[in-house]
């Protein structure tokens, strides 16, 4: 066994080292709690984010929505001032200040002045109709009594014709006027229709003046309509017919409700419009009949707050046709100031400083009225989490609702830094386990070297003892002189030497064992007969073991196995 050297000797015990049972167990234990502790700061550090990221949401809301009813009551302030300046202004400047003020206000927005006989709008053209009308002063009934005796009694027409014609000449412009409705009249009965239509245009230019409370202008061009239909010129009919209805849409006349109604049924018969067109027409239809339907009420509200003398002050919501407003109104003498305000001014207006920041901020921002109606935006049921100031809170006769315009960009980002959280706990429990590996593995190899040490010891010491005895015998027999034969006394001195040598080897080996794990041993290779060196090894063993009853058998080949070593 002296043969083999240090190193070789340790690998030969390595493969036979039996690990221990309980360490691996010890770990895995371990490491089933340090991943449980994990998992579970894993998922406390993740409710945590959500909670703080909800948190950072609501206070991002509610800053919003605070701000948003800050700038609510500013912008109501600011307007009941300007209401306040224009009811206490003289009427000789109230016209042109309220003038100015009307063509800042949004398309959905009207400024108008009530007075006890009249109702004035700013800026004009969004009224379809009004709730009160000028006073119209008809000639009297005998003025044409001698053109209407010949058209219905006598029905000589001709002579009505000319009746009728030499009225129309008349400086009075109301007289005039119903001299040309009369004399077109009588032309179409006397089949001349052409000639009708003439008439009908020099009724146009008379323009406001009124006949029987209606605009001489809007009577003349429906009656055209009327003769253009019977002469089925289609073309020309559908053309006037358009250009008509957008005027009466756009409160070119001064009109009652009964009247615009009358008339815008009257011109859409007659209008054959696709339903894209139609839509559009609605639309603006629509939002101008809020206007004039919130006046309406407004001047109602105002006729018996009068009739109480009571003077009205202040503001109000109103829901005109589905469409909401806000009444807004300033009393002076004898007259209203009101702003009755769409949506459309909300933010135009009102919220015009703050929009940009809110879509910067991506916050919706819709406002309700008191039975729960959207007034301004809207905000979907699933929009997310959402942030409310109601009336009590704000003092304005809205309910303010803020919300995310993006809820997924919000999502992204708390997802964004879940992922990168949870890549940091994954990296940590993949540097446990590495961390872990590698600590099993070296203990596993510091406890395996230990070992192998213990037996390396225990092994080289009966290795020791092997020669030791020997020679402590030899000498022993030496010393009391108790070999008394020459021949015997040779060989156990050749039994010494051998020993001697052997010990010698052992002693070598381990000195070079320690140089190798060192790293210091210089090898010195030269050419080797690994037979013969294995001859040699067994033949030392076979004397040893022959006593204990054991053989040793070589079986060599018979060429020479030569290799370079030490």
């Amino acid at each position: 066994m002296d043969k083999y050297n240090g190193r070789g000797y340790l690998m030969a015990f390595r493969g036979r080292l039996p690990l221990p049972s309980h360490l691996p167990a010890m770990f895995l234990v371990l490491m089933l709690i340090l991943a449980a502790a994990l998992c579970w700061l894993s998922w406390r550090l993740l409710q945590q984010d959500r909670a703080l990221e909800n948190q950072r949401l609501r206070e991002h809301l509610e800053h919003a929505a605070d701000l948003t009813g800050a700038t609510l009551q500013q912008g109501i302030s600011e307007t009941e001032g300007r209401l306040a300046e224009l009811a206490a202004l003289p009427d000789t400047r109230l016209d042109d200040a309220a003038g100015r003020l009307g063509n800042q206000l949004s398309q959905d927005t009207l400024l108008v002045v009530l007075r006890p006989d009249a109702v004035e709008d700013y800026p004009k053209g969004r009224l379809p109709y009004y709730p009160v009308l000028p006073i119209s002063k008809d000639p009297p009934a005998t003025t044409f009594a001698a053109g209407e005796v010949l058209e219905f009694c006598q029905k000589d027409y001709a002579g009505a014709i000319a009746s009728f014609r030499e009225l129309a000449r008349s400086p009075d412009s109301i007289v005039r006027a119903g001299a040309l409705l009369r004399l077109a009249r009588n032309l179409i009965r006397a089949r001349e229709p052409e000639k009708a239509l003439a008439v009908y245009d020099d009724l146009a230019k008379l323009g406001a003046t009124r006949i029987g409370g209606i605009p001489a202008d809007l009577l003349a061009r429906r009656a055209r309509l009327l003769v253009l239909e019977d002469l089925h010129q289609n073309a020309q009919l559908r053309r006037e017919a358009a250009t008509l209805l957008q005027d009466l849409h756009n409160g070119r006349w001064f009109l009652s409700r009964a009247a615009y109604q009358f008339y815008d049924q009257e011109v859409r018969r007659r209008l054959d419009l696709d339903s894209e067109a139609l839509a559009a027409l609605q639309a603006r239809e629509q939002e101008y009949l809020a206007l004039a339907a919130a006046v309406e009420a407004l001047w109602e509200q105002w006729q018996a707050g009068r009739s109480e003398q009571n003077n009205p002050s202040g503001m109000r919501g109103f829901l005109s046709g589905g469409r909401p407003m806000l009444l807004m109104w300033r009393s002076g003498s004898e007259r209203l100031v009101a702003l009755v305000a769409g949506p459309r001014f909300f933010g135009e207006h009102w919220l015009r400083s703050l929009r940009p920041s809110l879509e910067r901020q991506r916050i919706e921002l819709a406002l309700t009225d008191a039975e729960g109606r959207w007034v301004f935006g809207q905000i979907a049921a699933d929009a997310g989490y959402q942030v409310r100031r109601s009336t009590v809170e704000t003092k304005l006769p809205w309910t303010v609702h803020v919300a995310s315009a993006d809820p997924a960009a919000d999502l992204a980002q708390f997802a964004a830094r879940r992922r990168l959280l949870l890549a940091g706990l994954v990296l940590m429990a993949v540097v446990v386990l590495a961390g872990g590996y590698f600590i099993v593995r070296a203990t596993t190899r510091e406890l395996a070297v230990a070992r192998l040490q213990s037996d390396f010891v225990a092994a080289v010491s009966h290795e020791f003892r092997t020669p030791l005895t020997s020679m402590l015998q030899i000498a022993e027999l030496f010393a009391r002189d108790r070999v008394p034969e020459e021949e015997r006394r040779q060989k156990y001195s050749e039994i010494l030497l051998r020993e001697t040598e052997r010990l010698h080897r052992l002693v070598e080996n381990l000195l070079d064992f320690g140089r190798m794990e060192a790293g210091a041993h210089e090898y010195r290779l030269e050419p080797l007969d690994v037979t013969a060196l294995v001859r040699g090894v067994v033949g030392e063993f076979q004397e040893e073991v022959a006593a204990r009853g054991y053989r040793v058998e070589l079986s060599e080949q018979t060429s020479m196995s030569m290799v370079r070593g030490d």
